[in-house]
């Protein structure tokens, strides 16, 4: 792991924030890509760059909040890791969508098209919580388990490196929704099944993490991707086709 890239003076420059911002400005550029791909409005990228910004705002105070308690507030808020997904999902996706809202703009169709850049985006940023040493599983026998000794928090033991399981499934599902855009699949049918996708595999994986348990053996993040699946699956069900008797 390498959480410190290199110094200037006494400013850090983190492999974390690195790997953040090259998330942010892939995850622009296959935006951008895919709007242009599908005749929606150029200036909708805008709405993009807004949701970066929410995203990182979101990710950051949901992570403080689930690990209130464990170090003082300050500690937490600058801590060089330490980011929420669904965080920033909820803060990204809420800025995002009430720009495109106030410009009047085809809601699903855009998100749709954002689709390919969330998976991305996040794939990379789960790389830069493995550089850190952030967000890992339990301990493992496997032998590709791994130790973060200055990590968050620090482990001389061998543990699951739940931020690469995520990531190989990311990379899976924005390789299909880049298909299934191509393929002419209608824009609700995408954005129900990334939300379905996106909110399964992170239930999944959460069972080998390890963060704290708040009710029924579950984590915030269980409930949370109990909900992201919910609305995906309602999506799909609400928009599948209709077959009439000919």
């Amino acid at each position: 792991m390498y959480p410190v890239l290199f110094r200037i003076g006494s400013f850090e420059v983190t492999s974390f924030g690195v790997m953040v911002a090259l998330a942010a400005l892939v995850g622009l550029w296959l935006f951008r890509r895919e709007l242009r791909r599908s005749g929606l409005p150029p200036d909708a990228s805008d709405a993009g760059m807004i949701g970066v910004i929410g995203g990182l705002v979101g990710a950051k105070l949901l992570w403080t909040l689930e690990h209130a308690g464990e170090a003082p507030l300050t500690e937490l808020l600058f801590a060089r890791g330490g980011l929420s997904w669904y965080g920033g999902l909820i803060g990204g996706v809420g800025a995002g969508l009430a720009y495109i809202i106030v410009r009047g703009w085809p809601i699903v169709s855009i998100l749709a098209a954002a689709t390919p850049a969330l998976a991305f985006g996040h794939l990379i940023g789960r790389i830069g919580c493995c550089l850190v040493g952030d967000d890992y599983g339990r301990p493992t026998d496997l032998p590709w388990g791994v130790a973060f000794p200055k990590g968050l928090p620090p482990t001389t033991v061998s543990v699951h490196p739940t931020q690469l399981y995520e990531a190989i499934g990311l990379g899976v599902l924005g390789w299909l929704l880049l298909q299934w855009r191509r393929n002419g699949i209608s824009d609700a049918i995408v954005l129900g099944r990334y939300l379905l996708a996106a909110g399964t595999l992170r239930f999944v994986i959460e069972f080998i993490r390890v963060n704290e348990r708040i009710a029924f053996g579950l984590s915030v993040a269980h409930f949370v991707s109990i909900a992201v699946a919910a609305v995906g699956a309602g999506m799909l069900v609400t928009n599948r086709p209709v077959h009439r008797p000919t």
